[in-house]
């Protein structure tokens, strides 16, 4: 593949991503504007149970990321109805997961809330909505597996069009639940889960027409879904040590101060906003990664990996850019602390500098993905979470400032880098054909 056509291509398939990722939180945003109207408890209420919510979801996100690698992987070797098949086999694994799931939120939703210490007024505000959005567990994990199902096939384009779909679903019902009917917070989850309904049913007409067309029968089979559970364990378990990365970074940051934590939120919701360019990217690796080394394509599995590293390094050197401009503003849109601007202040300056080398994570990750190395990168993010502990804990025993947490997350990142960056150097991981071998 030239040059030119691989641009391209990554542009193509990273541009309708990073609209989908960013519709994504247009959910929690439009909840969070129309449950605000009810009062504060409900808007904290709102908060918690989004909080466990999405823990879930983020653990989940395996589903993912495991049918694009391996549907891509089918359509690369020329198995297209091999890639459907594979498909609908991880969709039936999301959806009967959900099934499980959304047993489990229910009868555990108020022990879960109650760790998180709220107030009793707002413990009844989030519990309801944890137990109404549990329901849609089912539709939420069917709705991961199909997009990763459509980036496998290099269609990204339609995950936008169906995502925005979401949107507006999501919009029209909260307000007439919450605002029209006055079904309160549990209106707002009702409407979200209705909205991923609509999503699961839109993915699988869309899969339907696409397995019609090439002959192949949309039935999943029980070893397929049993394949799909046992490829997207690693995954899980990489999952599984990066939240625990984060979860430490919040709790030393909890135990820093309220300032403290107010900046360190701040800032890592900055972070993981930039974060969304920078998946876009690494979501158009693991899509043409699994299909090159499909087709056993190695050297232009070289090529693309390193074209990959380049977009992705150049654009977090756009992000710092971004950042180090809105600097000198950014932290006054948090209120009027002038302890908590200082300190959101200082770690911004910090953020700014490891966005190229979050580039090249995101990057490197997406590709080792695509690849199918998913046992590799579960070790190794075992073996990052290992060596962020004592970096943590210098920071806490210290008493040091939030930007010294983020030096510590900066350390995380290097040391991330550092292996993906060994791994891809290698040949471990450029495993040829349909199927890796396990």
């Amino acid at each position: 593949m030239a040059g030119r056509q691989l641009d391209r291509s990554i542009a193509r398939l990273a541009l309708p991503a990073f609209g989908a990722l960013l519709a994504q939180p247009l959910f929690l945003l439009v909840d969070a504007v129309i449950v605000g109207t009810l009062g504060t408890e409900a808007l904290a209420g709102l908060g918690a149970a989004s909080t466990i919510f999405g823990a879930v979801v983020g653990l989940c996100i395996f589903l993912s990321y495991a049918a694009t690698a391996a549907v891509a992987r089918l359509l690369g070797a020329g198995d297209r109805a091999g890639a459907l098949r594979q498909g609908v086999d991880g969709m039936a694994l999301g959806i009967g997961l959900g099934v499980v799931l959304a047993v489990v939120g229910f009868v555990l939703a108020e022990p879960l809330i109650t760790l998180l210490g709220t107030s009793p007024e707002v413990t009844s505000y989030a519990i309801t909505y944890l137990r109404i959005i549990a329901m849609s567990f089912p539709a939420v994990l069917g709705v991961l597996a199909a997009v990763g199902v459509l980036r496998g096939l290099q269609d990204t384009r339609t995950t936008l069009y169906v995502t925005l779909a979401m949107v507006v679903v999501n919009l029209v019902l909260c307000l007439v639940f919450v605002l029209g009917l006055g079904w309160g917070i549990g209106g707002s989850a009702a409407a979200t889960g209705l909205a991923e309904l609509v999503g699961l049913l839109a993915y699988g007409v869309i899969l339907l027409r696409v397995a019609r067309r090439e002959g192949v029968a949309i039935i999943p089979s029980g070893v397929g879904v049993v394949r799909s559970a046992r490829d997207g364990i690693p995954l899980f378990v990489r999952a599984l040590a990066l939240r625990a990365v984060l979860v430490i970074a919040s709790a030393v940051a909890a135990r820093l101060g309220d300032a403290q934590l107010a900046a360190y939120h701040v800032t890592v919701t900055l972070f993981f906003a930039l974060a969304l360019a920078l998946d876009a990217v690494a979501i158009a690796g693991q899509a043409l990664l699994g299909k090159s080394l499909g087709a056993g394509e190695v050297s232009a599995s070289r090529t693309i990996t390193r074209r990959i590293v380049w977009w992705s390094v150049w654009l977090g050197v756009a992000l710092a850019v971004v950042v180090l401009a809105l600097r000198p503003w950014l932290p006054n849109w948090y209120g009027d602390d002038a302890e908590v601007i200082a300190l959101i202040s200082s770690a911004l300056l910090v953020l700014a500098l490891l966005q190229p080398l979050s580039g090249v994570v995101f990057a490197l990750d997406g590709v080792l993905i695509g690849a199918g190395d998913t046992r590799w990168l579960a070790w190794a993010q075992i073996v990052v979470l290992i060596a962020f502990l004592p970096a943590a804990w210098l920071v806490l025993a210290n008493s040091w400032s939030v930007d010294a947490l983020w030096w510590a997350l900066g350390w995380f990142l290097l040391v991330r880098a550092l292996l993906l960056v060994w791994r891809a150097r290698g040949s471990a991981w450029l495993v040829t054909g349909a199927v890796r071998p396990r």
